[in-house]
């Protein structure tokens, strides 16, 4: 029986990243040749996740390439999965593998401990997802060694140009890590908070982090097992990487 891995993101427009998106996809589908990967998208792109899902044969375990829960994920996605061969795996985030490339992104954009770092978030109305965004920051802070505070670019939560300000008033350097998993509108706005430094987003050009691509194949199989996989005859648990914890 045919098992696919559908990764399901929200879909762009900008080109940058598409592409940054598309790496991560690609990378999955690489490191684990014996899953069927498909790219879904649940706005703007095509193919739609729907037409996605409904064209497999056999199981299907959609994985969302968001980092929170939100419409699309409760929603969007819940309406695709809704079929006995069908399941959708939990978001990105919270999750410790996210911790390690936000630091690596932190020491790569020249961050230091003198600075006030501030966790810079696209923002939601639905207080899962603020809570999801907090859980991320007390895990880099620890890992840090200092309180990271959460900006958001919309939504209800606090909002990142505030968190600046505020930050300045220390006369310390602002860096503003970027909690988000491409280029565009969000990362701009995070560009625009008038911090000192941005770093890169979590996704960016070709190169796709590794705990990315494990964080991909872990959600996959932790979804899986609430399938029948006992005609599948499938190691689920994707041995090509391994959970870098």
């Amino acid at each position: 029986m045919t098992i696919s891995l559908i990764a399901a993101s929200h879909g762009t427009s900008i080109p940058a990243a598409r592409a940054a998106i598309s790496a991560l996809v690609e990378a999955a589908r690489t490191t684990s040749p014996h899953l069927d990967v498909h790219e879904a998208f649940v706005d703007v792109q095509l193919p739609g996740l729907d037409e996605v899902v409904e064209s497999v044969e056999g199981l299907a375990v959609v994985v969302p390439l968001l980092l929170t829960s939100g419409f699309h994920h409760r929603v969007d996605i819940a309406r695709a999965v809704d079929r006995p061969n069908a399941v959708a795996a939990r978001v990105l985030g919270p999750d410790a593998l996210l911790t390690p490339v936000l630091l690596r992104r932190l020491r790569q954009a020249g961050a230091n401990p003198d600075d006030v770092v501030v966790l810079g978030a696209a923002g939601s109305t639905d207080p899962r997802a603020l809570r999801d965004v907090e859980s991320t920051a007390r895990m880099l802070g620890a890992a840090w060694g200092a309180p990271i505070p959460v900006g958001h670019v919309s939504g209800s939560g606090r909002r990142v140009g505030e968190i600046v300000r505020s930050a300045r008033r220390s006369g310390r350097r602002v860096v503003v890590v970027g909690y988000v998993m491409a280029p565009g509108f969000f990362y701009e706005q995070l560009e625009a908070s008038g911090a000192d430094i941005v770093t890169r987003p979590l996704l960016d050009g070709d190169d796709v982090e590794p705990e990315l691509v494990s964080l991909v194949l872990d959600r996959f199989a932790d979804a899986a097992e609430q399938l029948d996989w006992a005609s599948a005859r499938v190691q689920h648990r994707c041995n090509q990487t391994s959970r870098l914890r």
